[in-house]
């Protein structure tokens, strides 16, 4: 039954058949091999039950809101205040991409926005100042995988309404996560460029007042942070209706910079249609794929499996962490989290493991697979907003902060307290 699933999802991948109907297909073929009862018939009701949960609302919202933004020129004016501030550290502008990724990673919810975004409005100072192009490109592939760390995350939602596990718990448990993950890749920066001198860039001085004039560049999203996550811990708002005051306070900025305006609202729906449309197909082939799953009994069996082993608890994790990395190279990350959390949560939960804690790491693994090739997502984002050039430069300069993020997941390994300290405070 496993060869048959493993063999059978691997193979619709590599026909380049879209993953909404790689998994649906996955389903009803399991279903009709290892099932006496017709399965499919149940397709209809499980859709229905599942699509009209009330957190799957925050996931076009936050998609949204992301959209605006990035329309309303919000990001550019960020990106630019961030290099004045953090322009004389070394490294330069590499640590502005970091810093912009992980404020704009705090209002998109989503780590191919940040990169794009970040990107469209990075990859042009690179070329003026000189900067070691691979090791920039890195920076921005690196840094746009917050976007499914620190909150609010579409992945972390998602998450959530499959292990049944509290959203804002893990939101907060993915503060001190991100805001860590974002230290160390600037360090990687400050050690690249100690080592190798040549790869930094030329550095434009700024002055006190230019500085302190680009601060209010930094309050929307800043603001927009607050406004959307405040509301959930203050008890105001639920995930969905903060996701909505987000979209709220998006609109207010646009139109105060005055780029509101129907051409632009029509193409930030657009643009979130589409994207909802991907998100949701998938989500839902995966639950049904879920449902399968269990009915045959492929995930029971797997959890008798892996306790057959003998190994202790950490042993199994760093075997499911080994597994994942693995898997991140050969599978799109938003795919690998819907097929394999209802394999995994449940012989993590049997371990003793706080589902909250596995979803933080998840989300590391799943950041580690968006930058890994040969399937790495981030990679292909950055080099398409980049338009030249080879994507191996790519690839090259995002290795240093993989190995950064392995040092994170090794952390959160033997340091739970990292993700669970702020949950359990605030419980």
């Amino acid at each position: 039954m496993l060869l048959t699933t493993t063999g059978l999802l691997f193979g619709l991948i590599a026909l380049a058949i879209p993953i909404a109907a790689v998994l649906a297909l996955l389903a009803v073929t399991l279903g009709a091999i290892y099932s006496p009862m017709p399965l499919h018939l149940a397709m209809g009701d499980i859709l229905w039950t599942n699509s009209i949960d009330f957190i799957l609302i925050a996931v076009p919202l936050f998609i949204l809101m992301g959209e605006l933004l990035l329309r309303a020129g919000i990001a550019a004016r960020m990106y630019r205040a961030l290099a004045l501030w953090m322009g004389w550290l070394p490294g330069g502008l590499m640590h502005s991409n970091i810093g912009a990724c992980t404020l704009f990673a705090a209002t998109s919810g989503s780590s191919i926005a940040t990169a794009a975004t970040v990107g469209t409005v990075a990859i042009p100072e690179a070329k003026r100042d000189g900067y070691n192009e691979s090791l920039f490109m890195g920076t921005l592939a690196a840094g746009g995988t917050l976007g499914i760390l620190i909150p609010p995350s579409i992945n972390m939602i998602v998450y959530g309404l499959l292990t049944n596990t509290s959203v804002p718990k893990l939101y907060l448990a993915g503060f001190v996560p991100g805001l860590m993950l974002a230290g160390l890749f600037g360090l990687t920066v400050v050690l690249a460029c100690w080592i190798r001198p040549d790869l930094d860039g030329r550095r434009t001085p700024s002055t006190w007042s230019e500085k302190l004039r680009a601060l209010p560049d930094l309050i929307p999203p800043l603001g927009i942070f607050l406004v959307v996550v405040g509301s959930i811990y203050a008890g105001l708002a639920t995930p969905t209706e903060a996701a909505s005051l987000g979209v709220v306070a998006a609109l207010a900025l646009a139109a105060w910079h005055r780029r509101l305006n129907r051409e632009m609202l029509l193409h930030a729906l657009e643009s979130t249609m589409r994207t909802t449309g991907m998100v949701m197909m998938i989500v839902l082939a995966a639950i049904f794929l879920n449902f399968v799953l269990s009915v045959i009994g492929l995930t029971q069996y797997l959890a008798g499996a892996i306790e057959g082993l003998g190994l202790s608890p950490m042993q199994t994790m760093i075997v499911i962490v080994l597994g994942f990395l693995v898997l991140g190279c050969v599978m799109e990350a938003f795919s690998l989290l819907l097929i394999a959390t209802p394999l995994v949560a449940p012989i993590v939960a049997g371990l003793g493991y706080d589902l909250v804690w596995f979803g933080i790491l998840m989300m590391l693994l799943l950041e580690t697979a968006l930058v890994t090739p040969p399937i790495g997502v981030n990679l292909y984002v950055i080099q398409s907003v980049r338009g030249e050039g080879s994507m191996s430069d790519v690839i090259r300069g995002a290795v240093p902060f993989i190995g950064a993020m392995l040092v994170m997941i090794a952390l959160l390994l033997i340091f739970p307290q990292i993700a669970l300290w702020l949950p359990q405070t605030f419980s």
